[in-house]
């Protein structure tokens, strides 16, 4: 719950970085005349140069990146030059260097000490240049500073080195967050794995086994769709993949559980054809066909049929997975949804938990359900999703 809030903060953040950016090009679209003021030009290249250093911060203060931070946030600070000093004393510099590198590292270690900034006179070395420096501050410990020098250091720059140390850990704590993010997601797909490892392939391993002697052929097309489902199950590329490609997974399931079902088990496509090159989250639609055979039709003596269907809906794909089998009571679905972990429905619940966090909080799963009833589970996907191409994965 707390990665999605965090997510949502990063959102509605970006958003106002967005939206002031935008304004700004829209003056700049109008001439250069209309950007009015001094002021008003120079808040514009603060922000280009502070959107430049901004990814080189991402990865945290001991990458080589940080050089080209440096070398914005010096442009940005006016100042002679900058120096990024990381907790194990690396130092990341632009400017006359002229052996300040030394200096930034013991202006550095005194900031550390006192954990608040701090303005030096000019030394012996470089009798023309003062130095302030700022700490980068994150969750309470100082992991670096950021130090500029200058001829005199004046109030200004002294407040203007202190709020981009604070940006810098902004930043460092933006990239954390997106790599926390990235280890949740390859985590909850460890854990949809998991989950088809041990029931699924048990069944399906017994199921093969009990044509060996009776219907030799029909084991080893079996063996196939077993070797075909688990290729693409346990594929170790890419969060995202095409709706064909998961359908083509879904039908090797499919044939494996009707090894078991026989006639029981009956299953119905209404796929629209210009909804197959739909780029959607790898494992996403897999996991809600496994949910209603296990938990739908399995449990019913009588099997039941499942109806998959696609749809164009304007701006996204509509995509259903629908039961008629045991159902369930809409309360026990709530608890379902947001349970810690209650060792059932683990693909429905992650799956909700990953199109909200991939599309927002309306993004989720919505289930139509009662006991008895039958349940009905729907995703729509955004059609056009040009950051998640399976195949830059």
């Amino acid at each position: 719950m707390t990665d999605v809030v965090l997510a949502a903060v990063l959102g509605v953040l970006g958003g106002i970085v967005l939206t002031v950016l935008l304004l700004l090009a829209r003056r700049l679209a109008r001439g250069a005349t209309d950007l009015g003021s001094d002021a008003e030009q120079a808040a514009l290249r603060a922000l280009h140069h502070a959107s430049l250093a901004a990814p080189h911060l991402r990865g945290g203060l001991s990458t080589p990146e940080v050089v080209q931070a440096a070398r914005h946030l010096r442009v940005l600070l006016g100042s002679a030059a900058v120096a990024i000093v990381g907790a194990d004393d690396a130092v990341a510099f632009d400017g006359a260097s002229d052996g300040l590198e030394s200096s930034a590292v013991r202006i550095a270690e005194r900031v550390r000490a006192s954990g608040r900034r701090q303005v030096f006179p000019a030394s012996g070395d470089h009798d023309h240049l003062e130095g302030v420096g700022a700490p980068i501050v994150v969750d309470g410990q100082v992991i670096g500073v950021v130090v500029a020098f200058a001829a005199p250091v004046r109030a200004a720059l002294v407040r203007a080195a202190e709020e981009v140390a604070d940006w810098c850990a902004a930043q460092v704590e933006l990239g954390g967050l997106d790599a926390s993010r990235t280890q949740l997601a390859e985590a909850e797909l460890r854990s949809l794995r998991a989950q088809i490892s041990p029931h699924f392939i048990y069944n399906a391993l017994t199921a093969i086994a009990s044509f060996i002697h009776t219907d030799p052929v029909r084991a080893r097309e079996l063996v196939l769709e077993f070797a075909d489902f688990t290729r693409y199950s346990f594929r170790r590329q890419g969060e995202f993949t095409t709706l064909t490609e998961e359908l083509g997974s879904i039908h090797s399931y499919l044939e494996l559980e009707r090894a078991r079902f026989g006639e029981r088990l009956r299953v119905t496509l209404r796929i629209a054809p210009e909804t197959l090159a739909t780029v959607i989250p790898f494992l996403s639609v897999q996991p809600l066909v496994e949910n209603a055979v296990r938990h739908g039709l399995e449990p019913g003596e009588g099997g039941g049929e499942i109806r998959i269907s696609s749809r164009d809906d304007g701006t996204h794909t509509e995509i259903t997975v629908e039961d008629d089998g045991i159902g369930m009571d809409p309360e026990g679905l709530r608890a379902v949804l947001t349970a810690v972990d209650d060792g059932l429905h683990v693909g429905l619940r992650n799956v909700d938990t990953r199109l909200r966090q991939l599309y927002g909080t309306d993004g989720g799963l919505v289930v139509e359900t009662n006991t008895g009833a039958g349940t009905l589970v729907r995703m729509r996907v955004p059609k056009s999703q040009p950051l998640n191409d399976p195949d830059n994965d």
